[in-house]
């Protein structure tokens, strides 16, 4: 995994081993940030199931106020916490090692753009999208990745689902 482009360009990423994980592809990665360019820089942003961290990275990388990586896995936080110091982006990144749903009922810190990327098919996105909206600021965008077979909610407190994109196996709401 590596940063595509930005102040933090190329870096390369660490990434979690094991039969569990499936770090977002560039392919999908790309298209990601496709779809949100315009509302990066100068933003918060929270990157929920963060794993590696790579969509926190990259959105730093391309110029955000600040993001939040929150996982509860502690090798993930190992992972992150290595990506953080290798990448140079310390002053940037806050990295939380907190269950998604405890860490959003404390939060008092408003977003303008999260990444939700869940373990699939758990039910875990269903639940973690209205506590998601609830730290999100008025005209934020709330960005889930999930199998194409799992069902996203049409609401999620004032949010509404505008569009999705399917990537093979994968979907980006």
């Amino acid at each position: 995994m590596r940063i595509i482009t930005g102040s933090a360009r190329g870096a390369k990423l660490s990434t979690l081993e094991g039969e569990d994980v499936r770090p977002t592809t560039d392919r999908v990665k790309q298209a990601l940030f496709n779809i949100v360019q315009f509302q990066i820089e100068g933003r918060n942003v929270l990157d929920l199931f963060a794993g590696s961290g790579q969509l926190g990275f990259e959105a730093v990388s391309r110029g955000v106020k600040c993001a939040v990586l929150v996982d509860t896995a502690q090798d993930a936080i190992d992972v992150i916490s290595a990506n953080v110091h290798h990448t140079n982006l310390t002053s940037k990144v806050k990295v939380v090692h907190m269950d998604y749903a405890s860490y959003l009922m404390k939060q008092d810190m408003l977003f303008d753009l999260a990444f939700l990327d869940p373990p699939y098919h758990k039910g875990i996105l269903e639940k973690a999208l209205p506590l998601t909206a609830e730290v999100m600021n008025e005209g934020g965008i709330i960005v889930c990745e999930h199998a194409a077979d799992e069902p996203v909610p049409e609401e999620a407190g004032d949010f509404v689902k505008r569009r999705t994109y399917q990537y093979g196996k994968i979907m980006l709401t």
